[in-house]
């Protein structure tokens, strides 16, 4: 007697407790997005890679599209957001290029094969359930895929778990963990940029989220520190020291002939 095929269940609760995540524009997002925007471009203009139609899936309240689009980078938008309030804030900004917004359940695209010239996939990944399901409808919707990630992992990242998860964080990469995953998912990887936290993104950290009092010797200590800091990255001695500071990783990714295949022979 066959057996009905095993059918992935989703947690209901992830979706719902980003339901009502977004309410309007936020300074912090806002900041973080202006950076992320200017990583995405940045993979393609090294690749010479100008996408017209592009799909942003977890799109948030919009604020990379906002950058992007400020940018004149790409000229038809289409956004995905799992947060019925993150579609309400994308509708409320206004911004010019988009085209539709829609929600949907964090994996099914509702587009054809090859429907984009690429899809954005930007701090999404390390939220989601099932990164492989996600990242084979990604591979089908589009022929490239701009994808970033944060770097969590770190050794001993396990006892810090409840840290991660503050931030919706259920998944950790570094750079050889992203790559894997995507090579064995069948893409290819033709850019990538390895970036630490901006300065301003950590001022912000500094004097607003953690309250600090910006006295002008607390403004040349944070200076002082942000300087060591970018000064130890840019001159790492090897890509593997940088890949061990860095705090974000952007990638331009294509596809090979097919996805994933166990036991290939190499």
């Amino acid at each position: 007697m066959s057996q009905s095929p095993t059918q992935i269940t989703l947690k209901s609760a992830v979706s719902a407790d980003y339901d009502e995540f977004y309410d309007g524009e936020s300074a912090w997002r806002d900041l973080g997005a202006k950076h992320k925007a200017k990583n995405l471009m940045e993979v393609c203009n090294r690749a010479g890679f100008k996408p017209s139609r592009i799909l942003e899936v977890g799109a948030g309240e919009g604020s990379v599209l906002k950058h992007l689009n400020a940018a004149g980078f790409g000229k038809e938008f289409h956004a995905l957001e799992i947060s019925r309030s993150g579609v309400e804030a994308i509708k409320g900004r206004g911004i010019p290029a988009i085209t539709q917004v829609s929600w949907f359940n964090g994996y099914e695209l509702p587009y054809e094969d090859d429907a984009f010239d690429a899809v954005i996939l930007c701090h999404v990944l390390e939220h989601v359930e099932y990164e492989r399901v996600l990242l084979r409808e990604l591979r089908r919707a589009a022929p490239r895929h701009l994808i970033e990630v944060p770097l969590d992992y770190r050794p001993g990242v396990d006892k810090n778990y409840a840290h991660c998860l503050s931030y919706g964080h259920i998944n950790v990469y570094s750079p050889t963990l992203l790559r894997f995953l995507l090579r064995s998912e069948g893409f290819t990887i033709e850019q990538e940029l390895l970036t630490i936290v901006h300065e301003d993104v950590m001022e912000y950290m500094e004097f607003i989220t953690q309250k600090k009092e910006r006295t002008p010797g607390a403004l040349a200590d944070f200076q002082r520190r942000m300087s060591e800091r970018s000064l130890k990255f840019y001159t790492a001695p090897s890509k593997e020291h940088a890949e061990l500071m860095a705090n974000a990783l952007t990638v331009l990714t294509g596809r090979d002939a097919e996805g994933l295949t166990v036991f290939k022979k190499t």
